[in-house]
């Protein structure tokens, strides 16, 4: 027997378990501070929504700097919450949030913000869409939330080719993305037309936008998103947002 292969294997063995128990903790306690600190805030602000965050003393709603994007990150960590997290903070924070729709179905950028006028995926039905479509797949199977998505996905159709930009932040990929996830969750071939639509608009980069990003080669608000968005068109059902979809 060769001893030193013998422990050599034995160490990558319990380097594995103990990597993975180690990732497993960290999740664990990552998942319950969000939770933790989202009941906090509602429970000390008296919000509506069991869950509510604030990033400079906005409570926002969008992907990027809000409820939804956190609730997004949850869902994704899902065999870390605990059914009493997902029955009592999770689901009917998804509730809250469909109860905040406007009748055009796009989303406030904020709570008490009665503007209609963003879609963006930071801001508005863009981030929602995404994040409706992974609570009706992975957790909950509720119709609702596809009709939510759905829905999202028709004012993005028809408002979300933007003059702002190109970028997946607040611009024409990141708008994309979203039919990408209504054609990853329905199957339907009519957002992925839709998507290749905004694909071809981004074709020419620079000639529709009235204003330069701020980091014009940068991931979210630049070229590299927009790169990242038409790589992924050429194979859909496997799209992922980046930094995003996990």
């Amino acid at each position: 027997m060769d001893t030193t292969r013998h422990y050599k294997n034995q160490f990558e063995d319990y380097s594995i378990l103990v990597s993975h128990n180690i990732v497993k903790d960290d999740t664990n306690m990552v998942v319950s501070c969000i939770i933790n600190s989202g009941i906090s805030y509602a429970t000390s602000h008296r919000s509506n929504s069991p869950l509510m965050y604030s990033w400079h003393d906005t409570e926002y709603i969008g992907a990027a700097h809000g409820l939804a994007g956190i609730l997004y990150m949850l869902l994704q960590a899902q065999q870390y919450l605990t059914q009493v997290q997902i029955d009592n903070y999770v689901k009917p924070s998804l509730y809250y949030l469909q109860k905040l729709q406007f009748a055009s179905g796009n989303f406030p950028s904020s709570v008490d913000n009665s503007s209609d006028r963003l879609i963006h995926w930071c801001h508005g039905a863009p981030g929602m869409s995404a994040l409706f479509c992974l609570a009706y797949k992975v957790v909950f199977e509720d119709i609702t939330f596809l009709e939510t998505a759905i829905q999202c996905g028709e004012v993005i159709w028809a408002r979300g080719l933007l003059r702002k930009g190109y970028s997946i932040c607040h611009g024409v990929a990141g708008n994309g993305y979203s039919f990408i996830h209504l054609f990853q969750q329905t199957k339907d071939i009519k957002y992925l037309y839709r998507a290749c639509k905004f694909a071809e608009w981004c074709f020419d980069y620079g000639l529709h936008q009235n204003r330069s990003p701020d980091r014009p080669f940068s991931l979210f608000e630049g070229l590299a998103g927009v790169i990242y968005f038409l790589i992924d068109m050429q194979q859909p059902h496997l799209a992922k947002f980046p930094m995003y979809d996990v």
